[in-house]
């Protein structure tokens, strides 16, 4: 019970970006999709089996679980000695089109990079700027052009409709009251005379009185005297209004006629019907004038408004088209690019911006690559992935540490300028610092004329030991390549190694802090180191003791040392066993990250 209880709180405290590496590592294995995970790679180019993978990925899930601690699979596949890191990089150079020299660059990011940068490439639809404003204008003025014609023209229809009916009635009115008598009495010439004047009233069409018997008496048109009554077609629009009746109808000739008619009343008896015919193709013909105006007044506004928004269209999408390749050219790393935009808007206000954060970026990227000199890219990258994270605070781990010194470095430097020092001893820190991270280990300081590395830590090598040794190896050999050239400084180094526990973390104050490791087995490689002659490599018990299959030593006197009270067992160490032992010892050949 205790186990699981401590086991949910290191799942707890695992980082949720710890918890996303693991379950991209884990996406897919379906080999026809695209994006395939490096584990699937491997499998496809039989360079591991399914079975094989199942382990690495339950062993990258255990390391996960039990320390926090986020692996790569390539990692986990070459530490448990299924591939070497060698195989798996040109695996996934292959794979991916990509340049990757080692299992410690950021892999995933790259990918993710190539593939990006394919997205990019890809057409995306997009509608400027300038034609959706035109758009917009020409809709909204189309509109409201509809919207005029619709309403107002339709209003201003009716007025002239009510005002034409109007002029019929007040003639009507006209007729009914002065046709009375005449009608009565029969005077057709009294009644064709009240008519007369009607026919040069402008809008009326005709007039005429009908008595009970539906014959005309009287008429604007004097052949129709005496004639029944016409009969009218296409009548529309019928309406009453008390005794009057109006309604409009077309004529033979095509003429659209309002006919209002009224009976002529006297005493209560029908002397007979007056109708008056006012016309009224004026009004649509007037409806029309006014539509042809307003459709060229809105032409002429639409192409206003087209031309002015190109204006105003090229006016913002040029600054925000320079805000894109700004965009694009700080998601290359060129955080040194700027948006010149003299503009005292949101769009001015937002290139300021975007320089100050481009200038916040390039400072931070400096930074970061200041600092990665400083700590190695291994920590930097754990710092930057978790800046909280425990081990930064204190860790206890199993480490190899290896120092590498000059010999006879005071005397050599009295005597040369002090250029030539620094340049010489800076040949000597290059050739240390690339032998130690090729083979996993991380350049813990510079003391002097002095190298400190560490192999295990930060990030974790199961055969950190191995590594440590093979780096010495290397180193020397590097050094009397090079030192034969002039550099006799490089001919005159000393190396110390001791592994065991250590702690590990950050030291010093708020002000300046130091990634570090400090134990026993520290200061006692800093003793081996100062036990070795020029060209030997001095190790102690307990790297023998891992190694006694892969090395050829030979045994030193035991010696006191300071800091430990027992003579302490240091052995030199004379080179690798055989090629045939060596292979069949650690399997180093199949190098375990």
């Amino acid at each position: 019970m205790h186990k699981t209880v401590l086991r949910m709180k290191k799942i707890k405290q695992i980082p949720f970006k710890a918890v996303l590496l693991n379950m991209i590592n884990r996406i897919s294995r379906n080999p026809s999709k695209k994006q395939m995970a490096i584990g699937q790679v491997l499998k496809n180019k039989e360079i591991i089996s399914e079975q094989q993978l199942e382990q690495a990925l339950k062993t990258q899930e255990e390391r996960l679980l039990d320390n926090g601690e986020v692996v790569p699979l390539g990692m986990v596949i070459v530490d448990l000695g299924y591939a070497t890191e060698e195989t798996v990089v040109s695996a996934i150079n292959e794979h991916y089109r990509l340049s990757v020299s080692s299992l410690s660059d950021n892999i995933r990011d790259l990918v993710w990079k190539v593939r990006g940068s394919f997205v990019e490439r890809l057409p995306r639809p997009s509608t400027p700027i300038w034609v959706q404003l035109s758009v917009t204008i020409m809709l909204v003025i189309v509109l409201t052009a509809v919207t005029m014609d619709f309403f107002i023209l339709n209003r201003q229809k009716e007025q002239l409709y009510n005002r034409t009916l109007k002029i019929g009635l007040v003639s009507l009115n006209y007729f009914d009251n002065n046709a009375k008598i005449p009608l009565l009495k029969d005077n057709l010439l009294q009644l064709n005379g009240l008519l007369k004047n009607a026919a040069h009233v402008e809008g009326i069409v005709y007039a005429f009185i009908t008595g009970n018997h539906n014959k005309i008496k009287a008429h604007t048109d004097l052949n129709m005297i005496g004639e029944e009554a016409p009969e009218f077609k296409k009548i529309e629009n019928v309406r009453r209004k008390g005794d009057d009746r109006y309604f409009t109808h077309k004529m033979p000739n095509g003429r659209r006629v309002l006919n209002i008619c009224r009976p002529i009343m006297f005493q209560d008896v029908k002397l007979g019907v007056v109708h008056v015919g006012v016309s009224i193709d004026f009004i649509q013909e007037l409806i029309d004038k006014e539509r042809m105006t307003l459709f060229f007044t809105t032409l002429v506004i639409v192409v206003f408004g087209i031309v002015l928004s190109l204006l105003m269209g090229f006016r913002y999408s040029l600054p925000i088209k320079k805000l894109v390749m700004a965009t694009h050219e700080i998601s290359r790393g060129n955080y040194r690019h700027k948006v010149n935009l003299n503009r005292k808007d949101e769009l001015g206000n937002l290139s300021r911006a975007f320089n100050r954060m481009g200038d916040e970026l390039w400072r931070k990227s400096m930074m970061e690559e200041s600092f990665g000199k400083y700590v190695g890219s291994d920590v930097l990258e754990l710092i930057m992935t978790d800046p909280q994270r425990a081990w930064l605070k204190g860790d206890r781990n199993e480490a190899t540490i290896l120092f590498a010194d000059i010999r006879g470095f005071t005397a050599f430097s009295d005597e040369r300028q002090p250029e030539q020092v620094i340049d010489m001893l800076n040949e000597f820190f290059e050739i240390v610092s690339r032998v130690m991270i090729s083979f996993g280990g991380y350049v813990d300081k510079f003391m002097g004329d002095a190298v400190m590395g560490v192999f295990g830590v930060p990030v974790f090598r199961k055969n950190h030991v191995e590594r440590g040794l093979r780096a010495a190896l290397e180193i020397q050999s590097e050094l009397q390549k090079v030192g034969k050239d002039g550099n006799t400084l490089l001919s005159s180094v000393g190396i110390g190694i001791d592994t065991g526990v250590i702690v590990s973390g950050n030291i010093g104050s708020q002000d300046k802090m130091e990634y570090t490791v400090i134990g026993g087995n520290v200061n006692a490689a800093s003793r081996f180191c100062d036990m070795a002659a020029a060209g030997e490599i001095i190790i102690g018990r307990n790297v023998y003791a891992k190694l006694r299959n892969l090395v050829t030593v030979e045994a030193q006197p035991a010696r006191v040392i300071k800091g430990f009270s027992d003579p302490v067992e240091t052995y030199k160490v004379l080179g690798l066993v055989s090629e045939q032992a060596e292979k069949s010892s650690s399997g180093f050949t199949e190098l375990e990250n």
